[in-house]
């Protein structure tokens, strides 16, 4: 499955409270959007530096939160980076070829490349850019690629998308659009986190949440991004929404 259940969290960083009281399911085969600036997606990835103080994270109904980063990773949780690193020395072919090896799927060089070979036609890049040095000198489209080439290869049960339309160009946008509908489907879900209303318009989610102060305040469909972007985030207090 790829079901995630976010239940009354609590999160702090350095003393500091960044979440308070987040609800959220995404079901098996859903993709929700959350907009507004949040700390949930490293939350989820299990960043040491972001501390649960109440609360719980299920994933397939397995709490979560007694685990590493990469435990989590080789449950089937994967996380896009706003901000990828860059590592130096290291092809983009090598390091994924390298996190094949890790979780074990037995493929050798020459299966994995063919595979490797598909994948980076469907996101509309070739083999010089495969081995080019991990994110160095890459564009923040380039960037974006890279990451969901990195989801392609990984087939998680469940992504989590950290504004990855943040310096992001059309194009790019519309491949991330693309795989994660292609994905989309029993055995994976998807959390997108964002700002704005542009990326949503090439994944058409399930649901769009909205979060303020640091918890959600209003759930609903496309037609709320619409509003968010036609009015802003203040139109919200106005109405009343806490």
């Amino acid at each position: 499955m790829g079901k995630l259940e976010i239940k009354d969290l609590y999160v702090e960083i350095e003393g500091k409270e960044i979440l308070n009281g987040i609800n959220l399911t995404i079901g098996d085969g859903e993709v929700h959007a959350l907009m507004g600036k949040t700390s949930l997606s490293y939350t989820i990835a299990g960043h040491p530096k972001y501390k649960v103080t109440k609360g719980d994270i299920l994933f397939d109904e397995q709490s979560i939160l007694s685990m590493k980063a990469d435990e989590r990773a080789k449950l089937g949780l994967f996380l896009a980076f706003q901000h990828p690193v860059e590592i130096q020395g290291v092809s983009l072919a090598h390091f994924l070829y390298a996190v094949n090896k890790i979780k074990g799927n037995g493929m050798n060089v020459l299966e994995f490349r063919k595979v490797l070979d598909g994948n980076a036609k469907l996101i509309g890049v070739d083999s010089s850019f495969l081995n080019r040095q991990l994110n160095v000198g890459f564009s923040g489209g380039e960037k974006k690629r890279a990451e969901v080439l990195q989801m392609l290869v990984n087939k998680p049960k469940f992504a989590v998308l950290d504004e990855v339309d943040s310096g992001t160009d059309l194009d790019s946008m519309k491949v991330l659009g693309t795989v994660l509908n292609n994905m989309k489907g029993k055995g994976f879900g998807a959390l997108v986190v964002t700002h704005y209303k542009r990326i949503l318009s090439y994944l058409n989610p399930d649901f769009i949440h909205v979060l303020m102060d640091g918890k959600i305040v209003l759930t609903g469909d496309n037609k709320l991004a619409d509003e968010l972007e036609d009015k802003g985030y203040s139109w919200l207090q106005e109405k009343g929404v806490n």
